[in-house]
Order: structure tokens, then C-alpha cells, then sequence
């Protein structure tokens, strides 16, 4: 049984770095026209706010409180009496990060979207979730990913979030 973890490990490494290797920083001065931030995901990239309105169609319209972080990763907070919602978003990605192979962090469960393009990846901790667009996967020459390069590719981007922190978006 020590053999799969060992090779979840060498696949994680591997497969993260291809992933890590994709051109994805923020680029403020790709658009200074109309004053959004794209991420850049080689030849395509991807607004903050084409982010925003994916995760909005994979979003659940009955949970109301979310907030977003620039790279796809978003935290549904099901209490609503939670006055700060950016606050407690940073804290619960602050608690939960970062992502390691072999911890909980590392757990992966896809889900296929129906109303926009793309997954959503779960993970150990309930309601935070990661969005990734095909377009992400194609880029690295992925063009049939299957489930371990697209959980791969989120827990690549929610590790990003984690050590970046940047919120786009709060939904109340």
C-alpha cells in the first residue's frame, strides 16, 4: 500500500510543475484600457471577471455568500451571520493552505460543470473549491485531460491563491 502514495508523489511533482511551468501571473498591465487584470494562461488568458461570471454558473444559486481569489479558488460560507466575509475567507485560506502531497490539502474530487465550461475541484476542506477552464489544460498541450490533470491543475491554482491571497470578488 506505501507503493500508490509514492506514486501519487512523483505524479503530483511531475504533473505540477508542467502545470506550474504555464505562463499564469497576473499581468496588470496587460489591459490598462479598461483597468481589469488578466491572468495570462499563455495564448489565452482569462479575465478577472470571465473568472467571476464562470464561478458564478458553477456556484449553487441557493448559496449566496462566496468569495473569489485571483486564481479560481472560491469559499462558500454557508453562515450568513458572518459580517466580514473577505476576512473569514482569508482566514479559512490561511488555516487550509498550503497544499501538500500526502496531507489532506492534496485531496482531490472533480466535479464536471453543466451550465459553463470546465471542473470544479473540492478538496479537504468543505465549500472550498477551485475552478479550472479548459483552456488552462490546453495550453499545456492537454487537450483530453483527464481527472488527475485537471485535479492536478486546481490544486496547482488553489496553492497559488493560498500564498497570494488576492480576493476579486465577494458575493453576499
Amino acid at each position: 500500500m506505501i507503493i500508490l502514495p509514492v506514486l501519487f508523489s512523483i505524479l503530483t511533482s511531475c504533473t505540477s510543475q508542467n502545470f506550474a511551468d504555464t505562463k499564469m501571473s497576473v499581468n496588470k498591465d496587460a489591459d490598462t484600457s479598461n483597468g481589469t487584470n488578466r491572468i495570462y494562461i499563455g495564448r489565452n488568458m482569462l479575465t478577472e471577471q470571465e473568472i467571476i461570471d464562470h464561478v458564478k454558473k458553477a456556484i449553487n444559486p441557493k448559496f449566496k455568500d462566496w468569495v473569489l481569489f485571483g486564481n479560481g479558488t472560491y469559499i462558500i460560507l454557508e453562515d450568513t451571520a458572518i459580517k466580514d466575509k473577505k476576512e473569514k475567507a482569508l482566514e479559512l485560506m490561511k488555516e487550509y493552505e498550503p497544499v501538500s502531497v500526502g496531507s489532506p490539502a492534496g485531496d482531490i474530487s472533480i466535479t464536471k460543470l453543466t451550465y459553463t465550461e470546465g471542473w470544479v475541484i473540492g478538496g479537504h476542506y468543505y465549500g472550498m473549491y477551485t475552478y479550472v477552464h479548459p483552456k488552462e489544460l490546453e495550453n499545456k498541450g492537454v487537450n483530453n485531460p483527464t481527472d488527475l490533470d485537471v485535479g492536478l491543475g486546481g490544486r496547482y491554482k488553489r496553492n497559488k491563491d493560498g500564498k497570494e491571497l488576492k480576493v476579486i470578488f465577494v458575493h453576499k
